[in-house]
């Protein structure tokens, strides 16, 4: 069973910057995919950004510029470097990893304050 656990989330003003972690139990060179999504409150889940096996990343128009995704394999963490950051990035911000299986992490609280 693999274990996804999120850290780095916190309360940041707005224009300031927050890096969240995403630490696998087991290697993550064995996903398809890890991302991280979003859910604010009385919102649906989002896709916030994909990184790939072929280091291929992909990000939501709204993060665009502003958020990058990376993955250390030699630590089995994926990164989410989070710049610039606005009210509306407000969420708790969950760890996403796909291969035959879908894995979720607990979330991590991100708040942004105007």
């Amino acid at each position: 069973q693999v274990q996804l656990v999120e850290s780095g989330g916190g309360l940041v003003q707005a224009g300031g910057s927050l890096r969240l972690s995403c630490a696998a139990s087991g290697s993550i060179s064995s996903f398809n995919s890890m991302g991280w999504y979003r859910q604010a409150p009385g919102k649906q889940r989002e896709l916030v950004a994909t990184i790939f096996s072929g280091n291929n990343r992909n990000y939501a128009d709204s993060v665009k510029g502003r958020f990058t995704i990376s993955r250390d394999n030699a630590k089995n963490t994926v990164f989410l470097q989070m710049n610039s950051l606005k009210p509306e990035d407000t969420a708790v911000y969950y760890c996403n990893a796909r291969s035959r299986y879908a894995y979720w992490g607990q979330g991590t609280q991100v708040t942004v304050s105007s």
